[in-house]
């Protein structure tokens, strides 16, 4: 195969790489501060999708600012979410916290998933481009839509990283990941920071399915496979590691579309891709079972 047909793959393999990273970094987060893995995320990917797309259907909104709108309902109502489905998460007469967790977010990701149907309909739907047209580089040719989703979700990567490192609320984040305890000494209110992970993870989930939407298409079941890729990434970056979450999404990315280029036998290629995702877990975890810079977990008490 030509050196073309290889940049193309391993440009749009970048692409889906930094959906992925988008996605699970929102896991990370709400798994740091939280304690709790969320089921529903894959879901809020999808309704962030949909929202984009109702937004410019009948605001007229352009599609990058109908992302913003995407993700500041996604915020809001996350948070009220969180208010109204976990609060039992932070009372002492909760025992099992990690397992309360698990079967609320994962009855959310069923409601969730089966009111879209009602709502939106089953059948898909695409918004308009972001920018008509494609860019020809020699002989490769990449759509202008993959290009812009790479580049913006690039910038919300690059603001992330500079949001967690630089600000006093991303530098509280961190310190309540670490310890809730220490972070109650120096006054930070443990349980505010918890309504703002989930919002802000729901957010960063929010921009990765209005991103992704003018590419491929919106369904409500759309958010099944990118839960399991997000879980993945989150396992290969190390648990709690939001740069982990980055590297470990570009990677899967470019070897997920890599393997589906290359495989020999393109009918069956894109059947064997996400069991190609799992593989390459597991053959990780068994030469490195913390990840990438993974850290002890923290169960909530």
């Amino acid at each position: 195969m030509s050196w073309d047909y290889l940049l193309v793959q391993v440009t749009n393999g970048a692409v889906i790489g930094v959906i992925y990273a988008l996605i699970a970094v929102g896991v990370t987060l709400i798994f740091s501060i939280l304690k709790i893995v969320n089921f529903a995320h894959g879901d809020l990917y999808m309704l962030g999708g949909y929202c984009a797309y109702y937004v410019i259907e009948y605001g007229g909104v352009p599609p990058l600012a109908a992302m913003v709108v995407a993700m500041a309902a996604l915020f809001l109502g996350a948070m009220i979410l969180e208010r109204l489905m976990l609060t039992p998460l932070y009372s002492d007469a909760t025992e099992r916290k990690d397992e309360y967790g698990l079967i609320v977010t994962f009855g959310l990701a069923y409601f969730l998933r089966n009111t879209a149907v009602i709502a939106f309909g089953p059948f898909p739907l695409k918004p308009p481009s972001f920018i008509p047209g494609v860019q020809r580089i020699g002989n490769v040719i990449v759509t202008n839509d993959r290009l812009v989703a790479g580049g913006v979700g690039v910038a919300l990567i690059v603001g992330l990283l500079y949001f967690m490192k630089r600000t006093i609320w991303g530098q509280a984040l961190d310190a309540v990941s670490q310890s809730r305890d220490a972070a109650a000494i120096v006054g930070i209110n443990a349980q505010r920071f918890n309504s703002f992970a989930f919002g802000f993870g729901a957010a960063l989930a929010a921009a990765a399915g209005a991103l992704v939407a003018p590419i491929f298409s919106l369904a409500p079941d759309m958010g099944v496979l990118p839960n399991i890729h997000a879980y993945v990434i989150v396992i290969l970056g190390g648990m709690g590691s939001v740069g982990g979450s980055i590297i470990a999404g570009l990677l899967l990315g470019e070897s997920e579309n890599l393997f589906t280029a290359f495989f020999p036998d393109p009918t069956r290629a894109f059947a064997y891709t996400n069991a190609f995702g799992v593989l390459v877990l597991m053959v990780f975890l068994i030469f490195r079972p913390q990840g990438l810079f993974g850290r002890r977990h923290l169960r909530m008490e």
